[in-house]
């Protein structure tokens, strides 16, 4: 088996509060990831899902350093990017790039689209102006797009355009790993499936690595070779797409699974409503973070953090259910 791409491990990210009183300093924080750890291998789609504000943004600005973690390692091709040089980290980011979840928001519009993609090749020093021009053009193409657009602001095209764009432009440096920051959930279901299509023909093309974080688990189903759920800043469960979709371990993983709309009126699978909203990531729940929501909550879940295990086929949770059994 070849060694993992992409190696996190421990991953926390805390931010502060700042204190409603002037000049006393507040000890709280917001605990957005909490101690994440996965590894990537190459060639494969990790999916990440879970509820809104569960931390998978962040954690994907953590992989890739746009910020910087309050602790724990990512390591890509045996290197550890935290704390790395300046230098040396602006060079390692070329292999790692990122499609933002707002088609829009991510294109500068005052530059043409032309000029959007070439623009790492400018920042990296990479060729001359014909070059990059030939490059630009050779990526409309890959995209689905024509030669004349290049020479258009991002205003003239539609959503799904814009984010062909962007995928263009995280190409451009022939990067080894892509995130995939919800790079649908912007557009209307057509176009999400034209750009779901895409993604898969340019791994294959290009023997790219994806993390593909969605809300979306009939999208996650499609893309993904394995997926960890979220919740609270924490992984719960991880496992191949099957084992989580056919299997699932842990009752936030199958409280998500039932909310997907049945596929036929004589689908006689059950929704499981949580009670109560996620609770407050400044002051989680002790012990396990799910168990106020849990309909099989015991005693000990209360008062003790439970950990990954293995429950076979790679496929690992967090439930003290499972070492009931």
């Amino acid at each position: 088996m070849s060694e993992p791409l992409l190696k996190v491990r421990d991953l926390r990210k805390y931010f502060p509060i700042d204190s409603p009183i002037p000049f006393k300093r507040s000890n709280q924080s917001v605990k957005a990831v909490d101690g994440v750890s996965f590894d990537v291998m190459p060639g494969e789609t990790l999916g990440v899902v879970g509820e809104s504000g569960c931390g998978k943004s962040t954690m994907a600005r953590l992989v890739n350093q746009l910020i910087p973690p309050s602790s724990g390692t990512v390591e890509f091709r045996g290197e550890n990017l935290v704390g790395m040089d300046a230098k040396k980290l602006r060079e390692t980011r070329k292999s790692i790039q990122m499609v933002f979840q707002d088609p829009y928001a991510s294109l500068d519009p005052r530059k043409t689209v032309g000029e959007l993609i070439a623009e790492p090749l400018v920042i990296h020093r990479i060729g001359d102006k014909a070059s990059q021009k030939k490059r630009v053009l050779e990526l409309l193409e890959v995209v689905g797009l024509s030669h004349y657009h290049a020479k258009r602001y991002p205003y003239e095209f539609s959503g799904g355009q814009r984010q062909r764009i962007n995928i263009a432009r995280a190409l451009v440096l022939n990067p080894d790993i892509i995130i995939c920051d919800e790079p649908v959930s912007a557009l209307d279901v057509s176009v999400q499936a034209q750009v779901i299509n895409l993604l898969k023909e340019l791994q294959r093309d290009y023997n790219l690595t994806y993390i593909f974080i969605s809300h979306d688990l009939n999208v996650v189903r499609y893309m993904c070779d394995r997926i960890a759920v979220m919740y609270l800043g924490k992984i719960v469960e991880m496992g191949t797409y099957k084992e989580i979709y056919e299997n699932p371990k842990h009752p936030y993983t199958k409280a998500l699974l039932s909310a997907i709309p049945k596929e036929s009126p004589h689908d006689n699978k059950e929704r499981i409503i949580l009670k109560d909203a996620v609770p407050n990531p400044i002051n989680p729940p002790t012990g396990c973070h799910f168990h106020e929501r849990c309909p099989y909550m015991m005693d000990i879940c209360s008062t003790k953090i439970p950990q990954l295990m293995d429950t076979g086929n790679g496929h690992i949770a967090s439930c003290h259910l499972l070492e009931e059994n």
